[in-house]
């Protein structure tokens, strides 16, 4: 049986359906997993994803893009393949996209989150003969500890900079992360400060009815010492440029899956390094290939050859395969956003 899906150079192409799936070179018609830049790449000529993950594409990919919008779950028939969306749990409407050709059964992962959040749609496992997952966090060094820790290791941090008279500033990506953040947060600490590119995507989200806490957008004339006690949510980016000049003693931290390596804390120079993710710890990638009972597993971005070796000494026939996907980095710019100036 000839393959479902086919690694090419424009992206992941599904020969029945004509179709490719989070291309990254302009085509007819993508169906996409969610709506982070390294994903949701424009130039392409229709566009398929959850109805959920559309408002923050459309904000992204600008009124001209010709977006349609599927429910999780339901079935389409794209030429002669049958698709549907099912939850990844990385970020607000971020999906799986199931192809069935023929009674064989491919799922994209797109990026993935099997460990509940507070706010995206819980991810569920996808029964299928092949699967592609990411590998962002591919070692058994990363296992991310339950979501209500991290929360109130923000929340104690955050307390502790207010009683100091200092802002706390914690860097995270503009969508998802930054969001994460803020739904958890105990909001009665003190008043929250965005970057222009977090409230930008707030403001998508809200429209979109979730639900988040008031929120103050930073401006040229934002001065800290009207915001006493504040949390500022910023981008990893600004944390490192003349963005920062606002708020002086402040305390700082990101927030990444990368604070699990203590390198990176160092490198990044900052007082406190959340471990916090919306991709899969090495136990969530391994539960979530199990989960599918394929036998069949391609991965793609991350530790790559390491989790595909790994995966073949457990007896699945995996291999490494190359993508222009990008996972999560502190080194570049968000990949869900340009990074608004405020």
């Amino acid at each position: 049986m000839a393959d479902v899906l086919r690694f090419t150079e424009r992206g992941i192409h599904c020969p029945a359906g004509d179709f490719f799936i989070d291309p990254w070179r302009p085509v007819d018609r993508a169906l996409v997993t969610h709506g982070h830049a390294d994903h949701a790449h424009d130039g392409m000529g229709r566009y398929l994803a959850t109805e959920a993950a559309l408002p923050v594409m459309r904000h992204r990919l600008g009124p001209e893009a010709v977006l349609e919008g599927i429910a999780y779950g339901e079935r389409r028939r794209i030429g002669g393949a049958t698709v549907s969306f099912h939850p990844a749990g990385h970020v607000p409407g971020s999906a799986q996209i199931r192809v069935e050709v023929g009674g064989e059964v491919w799922v994209a992962s797109g990026d993935y989150k099997t460990a509940p959040d507070g706010l995206s749609e819980p991810f569920e496992p996808v029964r299928c003969h092949a699967f592609i997952t990411e590998s962002t966090f591919g070692l058994p060094v990363f296992k991310w500890r339950p979501f209500e820790e991290e929360n109130a290791a923000i929340d104690a941090w955050w307390r502790a900079a207010a009683a100091d008279g200092r802002p706390a500033v914690v860097g995270a990506y503009a969508l998802g992360k930054a969001q994460r953040i803020l739904a958890s947060v105990d909001a009665s600490i003190g008043p929250i400060l965005t970057h222009g590119a977090v409230e930008n995507t707030n403001a998508v989200m809200r429209a979109q009815g979730i639900r988040l806490p008031d929120t103050i957008r930073v401006t040229p004339e934002t001065r800290i010492k009207d915001h006493p006690g504040a949390l500022v949510v910023a981008t990893p980016s600004a944390m490192g440029g003349p963005w920062m000049r606002r708020f002086p003693q402040a305390a700082t931290a990101f927030a990444s899956g990368w604070m699990a390596m203590r390198g990176v804390r160092r490198r990044r120079a900052a007082d406190k390094g959340f471990v916090m993710s919306d991709h899969a710890d090495w136990p969530g990638l391994n539960e979530a290939v199990a989960a599918t009972g394929a036998t069949r597993v391609f991965v793609t971005h991350g530790y790559t050859s390491i989790f595909a070796r790994w995966l073949r000494e457990q007896g699945y026939d995996a291999r490494p395969v190359e993508t222009e996907y990008e996972g999560e980095t502190l080194d570049s710019p968000d990949p869900g956003t340009a990074e608004d100036a405020a």
